[in-house]
């Protein structure tokens, strides 16, 4: 289990990813050194990863239902899939759980039908496009922090005076390709493997993070986080109720992800709770604090296989990129 500095160093990270040891230093309370070593360790043992990875323009939820045959091949086929960010197996009504990313609706379409619809055992899929998110997942945070210490993690510093106002295609792919594989590897790594300087590199990290053209998050093993039971709930609601808890869904420490979609669920919601017990209960608050709604359906991950590029074991551990396993 985590003690209480790994979950000061934990939340730290996850308000800037790739913050220096030194500069996280005096807000964790340890040393440097002692920041790295521990750094190390939760990594090396799955427990926490850094992503880094261009936002799409469109994100969508697919239910997948499968040959009972069929359903593990077709997942380990999915955690290879690099259109594929989330993958649960599930409880319910869907057998398979994804979240995809593209680029616009055409090539989720085409995704949909052709690479997807046509596998093997495939039995049923519904696909839910986001509209909006509302809760996003890379915004949850361990809440080891006071606010104070929080404040004080510093933002990424930005691109020098000097530095090219655009990034060239090449480089942009060669970071992007390895922030998506380990979003803290190290910038003089980036330019050994793809033959820039190190200085170069560094300019276009934060060009295009200013940019918002790159983004990154720190995610934990579910196991060590307190939240052990992972929920989808799948909500019809009308527009106004929409509006009225667009903000208050925010503040319940609960929910992971909400977004709204242009389906016969408008309203989907990821939740991490303590105990199994308290699916019905927290059932029970979501539809007193949703009026003209109902929760259509609910389902238990039973296991995650894939979370943004790592594998997810059975312990809800990172058993490493999805390129090496």
């Amino acid at each position: 289990m985590l003690d209480p500095t790994d979950e000061r160093l934990i939340h730290a990270l996850q308000i800037e990813p790739r913050a220096s040891w030194t500069d996280l230093a005096p807000v964790v309370g340890v040393d440097a050194a002692t920041l790295g070593r521990r750094w190390n360790r939760l990594r090396d043992e799955g427990i926490v990863w850094v992503t880094g990875f261009r936002p799409r323009r469109q994100l969508a939820m697919i239910e997948i239902e499968c040959a009972p045959d069929q359903i593990d091949a077709t997942a380990r086929e999915l955690e290879q899939d690099r259109a594929v960010w989330v993958l649960d197996f599930c409880s319910g009504a869907r057998d398979l759980l994804a979240i995809v990313s593209f680029d616009d609706l055409s090539d989720l379409s085409e995704y949909a039908l052709r690479r997807l619809g046509e596998k093997e055992g495939l039995r049923g899929m519904r696909t839910h496009p986001v509209n909006e998110i509302l809760v996003d997942a890379a915004n949850w945070r361990l809440r080891a922090l006071t606010p104070e210490e929080a404040a004080r993690v510093r933002p990424p510093r930005g691109p020098r005076a000097r530095a090219a106002r655009l990034v060239a295609d090449d480089l942009r792919e060669a970071i992007e390709a390895e922030v998506w594989r380990d979003g803290r590897v190290a910038v003089t790594a980036i330019a050994e493997r793809h033959g820039f300087s190190p200085q170069r590199v560094a300019d276009a990290l934060a060009t295009l993070r200013r940019g918002g053209e790159l983004l990154f998050r720190t995610d934990l093993a579910r196991e060590v986080s307190g939240w052990p039971v992972y929920t989808w709930y799948f909500v019809e609601a009308s527009a106004r109720t929409i509006e009225t808890v667009r903000t208050a869904l925010g503040t319940v420490p609960e929910v992971r992800l909400a977004f709204t979609s242009p389906s016969r669920y408008n309203l989907i919601l990821a939740v991490w709770l303590r105990r199994l017990a308290d699916v019905n209960r927290f059932e029970m608050a979501l539809g007193a604090a949703l009026p003209d709604s109902r929760i259509a359906d609910r389902s238990v991950v039973l296991s995650m296989r894939k979370h943004m590029a790592q594998i997810i074991g059975p312990d809800t551990r990172s058993r490493g990129y999805s390129g090496d396993v």
